[in-house]
């Protein structure tokens, strides 16, 4: 593996299996949401974050995680690997509350530095944004783990065992 491609809805795991795995394989690790984010919860424009994920996505071997479906399909065409976080919605809801709590006041490590986490109408809009997407967001990556191109290696994550079982395997080659 030299180009791992990792997503899932918010609050699935994407970051921590990233940082987990970047250790573990030594490929570097990118973060969607530092590309999405600068520092004081700016959101890059839509052209800024197509340029700079094409920059990751022309390298040599990565680590990508998070969304930006907007570029999926090159991404795809760039991996070697694909996993998918398929985590139930009400645990994602909830994962995304605990970090909120746990990283509240300071920026978390997948994220721009100035970008603390916080409880106010944003919280409350991207749990909305969660729910709303759910069914969308599913169907799209559904769609790429039953089609995936003859390159791909696809991996689909449910539950903790097999997030584990990923990690214990030799690189992550059986699940």
């Amino acid at each position: 593996m030299k180009r791992v491609m990792i997503v899932g809805g918010p609050g699935s795991g994407k970051s921590m299996l990233a940082r987990l795995f970047g250790k573990q394989s030594g490929l570097p690790v990118y973060h969607m949401d530092k590309i999405h984010y600068r520092a004081g919860w700016l959101e890059r424009t839509r052209e800024e974050k197509d340029l700079l994920t094409h920059e990751v996505h022309m390298k040599d071997s990565w680590i990508f995680e998070g969304g930006h479906s907007n570029t999926y399909e090159e991404r795809v065409s760039r991996a070697d690997t694909f996993v998918w976080l398929d985590i139930p919605v009400a645990l994602r809801i909830f994962r995304v509350l605990k970090r909120s709590l746990r990283y509240y006041g300071q920026s978390r490590p997948d994220l721009a530095e100035g970008c603390p986490e916080r409880f106010n109408l944003q919280t409350i809009e991207f749990l909305h944004f969660i729910w709303r997407t759910r069914r969308s967001a599913r169907a799209r990556l559904m769609k790429i783990y039953e089609n995936p191109p003859q390159h791909l290696r696809v991996v689909r994550i449910r539950t903790k065992s097999e997030f584990a079982a990923f990690l214990q395997a030799p690189t992550g080659q059986t699940c």
